[in-house]
């Protein structure tokens, strides 16, 4: 066989498809030694397979997924990812499996949403009020469709998550997503978010004018060993971003932020008031969290749920 191999920088794309061939090889009862010796191959050319640093050809994948005893949606899935290694854009399914594997391996992460409430912050019923309006999702599709959403927060459960700090513009929260109800639930999980000592929000008063995050919406991954990645979505794609001045461009973005949004005191403070004064009317003779788990959250919190559908 033969083993025509480019090694180089891993990418998003060699990683998750190195991440995939472990599982695969985990769940088979093998190891990378006993791979390399059925297959006649070094033990360091397994690991760099399943570091993203070294790229396989198909053959050599298709030999190692034979091995292991993958087939079906799974086989086409990663053989897919070897076909195209430098392809930019991912479809929904393979973005949000590919986001939620890179986000619980960081070491960091900064998030800033142009018009809505960060994802990771949302609460069932402002995710539910934003699903309802999105015309290309099939309305049969939509409760899943929101368990795959709401499963990346999933991401605040494992032992170490990363430091998250989220930029939200106050324009945002002045939108009366979902109706007052809706927007006082999710004002008074932002304040219970914001003493989780993981998680940082920062206001964008709207007395500032015009700032950097006019421009759109982009999560930036920091991670212990590998460089940063920038991840951008459109309504059919999502973009992860790896060249050095790219992911630069975004960060220089997240610094200008920092430099006219509230601090985490003065952020709590004005969402508080926020609460009070706009959707307090709302609040009024309701507990918070007094429903107890919906289905929704049940099957997120179900085990292996939220890992294969689109974003």
């Amino acid at each position: 066989m033969g083993h025509t191999v480019t090694e180089e920088r891993s990418s998003v794309r060699s990683r998750q498809l190195g991440d995939a061939l472990r599982s695969a090889m985990e769940n088979a009862r093998l190891t990378g030694k006993r791979t390399a010796y059925l297959l006649g191959w070094s033990e360091s050319r397994i690991s760099r397979f399943f570091t993203g640093k070294l790229a396989a050809t198909e053959i050599e994948v298709s030999a190692l997924l034979a091995l292991y005893g993958v087939t079906g949606s799974e086989r086409d899935r990663l053989l897919e990812l070897t076909r195209h290694p430098t392809t930019l854009g991912w479809t929904p399914a393979e973005a949000v499996r590919t986001l939620t594997d890179h986000q619980r391996k960081a070491s960091r992460l900064t998030e800033v949403h142009a018009a809505t409430v960060p994802l990771l912050l949302q609460t069932e019923s402002y995710a539910r009020a934003i699903v309802s309006r999105m015309v290309n999702t099939p309305t049969e599709g939509t409760e899943q469709f929101l368990v795959d959403r709401l499963a990346r927060q999933r991401l605040f459960t494992i032992a170490h998550p990363p430091q998250c700090t989220f930029f939200v513009p106050e324009l945002v929260l002045h939108l009366p997503v979902g109706g007052p109800k809706v927007m006082s639930e999710q004002l008074h999980h932002l304040l219970c978010m914001s003493v989780r000592s993981h998680v940082t929000i920062q206001l964008i008063p709207s007395a500032v004018g015009a700032h950097a995050g006019l421009t759109g919406s982009c999560v930036v991954m920091e991670f212990s060993d590998i460089g940063p990645v920038t991840y951008v979505e459109t309504e059919t794609a999502g973009y992860f971003i790896e060249e050095h001045a790219d992911v630069s461009a975004h960060q220089n973005v997240f610094t200008a932020l920092a430099a006219v949004a509230l601090d985490q005191d003065q952020t709590r403070a004005a969402i508080g008031r926020l609460a009070t004064d706009r959707y307090g009317s709302a609040r009024a003779g309701s507990r918070l969290g007094t429903n107890g788990p919906t289905e929704i959250r049940q099957r997120i919190e179900a085990p292996g749920s939220g890992q294969h559908h689109r974003v």
